[in-house]
């Protein structure tokens, strides 16, 4: 197999934390820009006269790309490199996400949203990617934690402070508030470039795409189904279950516990990281919770529904990162960014598809708690490969055989 233009050498430790910033503040925005549509988006609907479906495109169909944009990631890691593409991709993000606090009307909106959400979906895979060029062995599994850390917090952050915070500074307008979410991105992309790096000529050509004989493309990329699917549907259909229950009134406090619970996901990833990536078990346990979370929240009423919920949300958290974490322990540095891109072209088709099958499902049985049934009987289905998952580290994630020069 062809070897990769960017054979590097790693920073010491002692660079560790400009580096981890790097990764944390570029982990912020593949969320952001996507999960800061829902609180902005009656602003939006009633200036553009936007239906519902059209509101709701504007959070499901960045999903949906997150998908699309993999494999184009993929190509481009695979010729330019992790760090370029990860900068590139910014940039198209920025694009796009700032594309939308100028648009005149719902087309262009739509359009804005496509390449803000392609932008995202290609910084996905190139994440993954870096971390064997930028951190030494041993810390790659915190490497993830990191980024994904700034990920979920980024899920937060922008749900709980665009309105109270951000909408007020700029006189409640929600273009100026998109722009101001948008444009510092362009600052972090160029920051990518500060931290140095050897790096070896180039040798040949690198494959790019998914390679299906490796079954942990498939396997991972199910189980991130699993985490997505849970996560997405559930906090989709949240305000249908409790108004089903007499239990609107609780919306606010459940979506705020059901998302805060992702922080601590991140928070307690950060402390377990060595100790829990790499390990089938952990998946298991956590995609297993996961399911019984899902499953009390349908079963049981009031705060131990919500309690449910905030329960699966905090396992499926755990456990997107455990799975995101994978390919570079299991791989060597060049085949990284295409298999992560694989995982998250099925991870996401999935994370889109099975919430609307269940909506579907709801819709035509009346009942909303027939969409989480759907994405329940999904991930029953697909635990069964958390059992049957090879996570041996490549020579390159192991740092006593790295250090011995094994290959």
């Amino acid at each position: 197999m062809a070897e990769h233009q960017a054979a590097t050498t790693p920073p010491p430790s002692a660079r560790l934390l400009p580096v981890a910033v790097l990764l944390w503040l570029a982990g912020i925005y593949l969320r952001i820009p996507v999960l800061v549509a829902p609180p902005l988006a009656p602003f939006i609907s009633n200036e553009l006269a936007l239906t519902q479906a059209l509101t709701g495109a504007l959070t499901t169909l960045p999903i949906l790309m997150l998908a699309i944009g993999a494999m184009p990631g993929s190509l481009a890691i695979a010729r330019i490199g992790p760090r370029n593409t990860l900068a590139l991709a910014m940039v198209i993000m920025v694009i796009g996400s700032a594309g939308r606090a100028l648009v005149p009307d719902t087309l262009t909106l739509m359009l804005a949203s496509a390449v803000m959400g392609f932008g995202v979906a290609m910084m996905q895979p190139a994440l993954p990617a870096l971390l064997p060029r930028w951190l030494e062995p041993h810390h790659l599994a915190l490497g993830s934690a990191i980024y994904m850390n700034g990920m979920l917090m980024g899920e937060f952050i922008s749900a709980g402070m665009t309105l109270p915070v951000l909408m007020p500074l700029f006189d409640n307008s929600w273009r100026a508030t998109l722009l101001a979410w948008s444009l510092p991105a362009l600052l972090v992309a160029a920051a990518l470039y500060l931290p140095k790096r050897e790096q070896a000529k180039p040798v040949g050509k690198v494959a790019w795409l998914p390679d299906w004989s490796n079954p942990l493309t498939l396997k991972i990329g199910l189980l991130l189904g699993l985490s997505g699917s849970m996560f997405f549907g559930l906090n989709a259909y949240m305000g249908n279950l409790l108004e089903q229950q007499g239990q609107f009134g609780k919306l606010s406090d459940a979506l705020f516990w059901f998302n805060l619970a992702q922080v601590l996901a991140s928070l307690i990833m950060l402390k377990m990281a060595r100790a829990w990536v790499g390990r089938r078990s952990t998946i298991i346990v956590t995609a297993a919770l996961s399911i019984l979370g899902a499953l009390g929240a349908i079963t049981v009423t009031g705060w131990w529904s919500i309690v449910s919920a905030t329960l699966m949300s905090l396992t499926s958290g755990i456990l997107l990162i455990l799975l995101v974490a994978v390919p570079p322990l299991v791989t060597i540095s060049q085949e990284t960014g295409r298999l992560s891109a694989g995982t998250f072209l099925v991870g996401y088709t999935l994370a889109f598809s099975i919430p609307m099958l269940g909506g579907l499902v709801a819709d035509w049985t009346g009942d909303a708690r027939h969409a989480i049934l759907t994405i329940i009987a999904y991930s029953l289905l697909v635990l069964p490969w958390a059992f049957t998952l090879d996570l041996k580290h490549s020579p390159e994630a192991d740092p006593l055989k790295a250090e011995n020069g094994v290959r």
